[in-house]
């Protein structure tokens, strides 16, 4: 069965009536969002529009101060990254969080290494690590010993979001993958993104790149304010389109 067959469409995280402030300073009104399995969907917004603040939500970062959160139709409530990490979301942000002095299996196993007894299974990580890369499509790293000080920007997203997807996550969150990249890079971060989604994860791309956005996602969520302002096809909009209802919350040209 494909991931595009319709009866694969209940989303498997679904937000209803999201509300967080912070003292006096509602970031986040009444936020409903839909993230399904095999799709990717790009979360766009202006700078304070609240994507940071949900995303952080969701990942157990920041508790909700109302709403509900449920997964593949259960509703859950997430305290922490580590329960976050339990119910399969794993979140990418923008640092990356790798060590320039380690490798690439000792970053993608960091805090969770496979041990035999009291010593390191480095021969298992090592296989696990190729495994998924591969299954991936990576192939711009060629040994998964290499320092990933050595690494470019590309190569270090690529080895965050395979860190990401090595733990048998179902929710894959990517903070702005492509900022301070170069085109050909561009085109090899996005192209593992929408590796990602064809494997069947639900992927859900922070982006200002409106090219990115229109060249990988299947789904627009825009918000605006800290309102979910809409959450249409990608198909349904244009760029233009896309851009009002970043800068003014509304689009007149906007299908249903």
């Amino acid at each position: 069965m494909s991931w595009k067959d319709p009866l694969m469409q209940a989303p498997f995280l679904e937000l209803r009536g999201i509300n967080k402030s912070f003292g006096a300073v509602q970031v986040l009104r009444d936020v409903a969002m839909s993230v399904r399995a095999g799709e990717v969907t790009a979360l766009v917004g202006d700078n304070g529009a609240g994507k940071s603040t949900l995303v952080k939500c969701v990942g157990g970062i920041h508790p909700m101060d109302s709403g509900e959160m449920f997964i593949n139709g259960s509703e859950v409530h997430v305290h922490s990254p580590r329960e976050a990490a339990q119910l399969g979301i794993e979140i990418v942000y923008q640092d990356l969080a790798l060590c320039d002095n380690l490798d690439i299996v000792q970053n993608m196993f960091l805090g969770r290494e496979r041990t035999s007894g009291w010593v390191l299974n480095e021969p298992e990580m090592e296989q696990l690590a190729r495994k998924t890369l591969d299954s991936l499509a990576v192939r711009t790293v060629s040994t998964v010993r290499q320092p990933v000080s050595s690494l470019s920007g590309g190569q270090r997203q690529t080895v965050a979001i395979a860190k990401a997807v090595l733990w048998n996550s179902k929710l894959v969150i990517l903070d702005e993958p492509t900022a301070a990249l170069g085109v050909a890079q561009t085109a090899q971060v996005l192209e593992l993104v929408r590796a990602l989604a064809d494997n069947g994860l639900a992927v859900v791309l922070i982006s200002h790149n409106m090219n990115d956005v229109f060249a990988v996602s299947d789904r627009i969520a825009a918000l605006y304010l800290g309102q979910m302002v809409a959450q249409v096809k990608t198909t349904d909009v244009t760029h233009a389109q896309v851009v009002e209802l970043i800068t003014s919350g509304k689009s007149e040209g906007q299908q249903a």
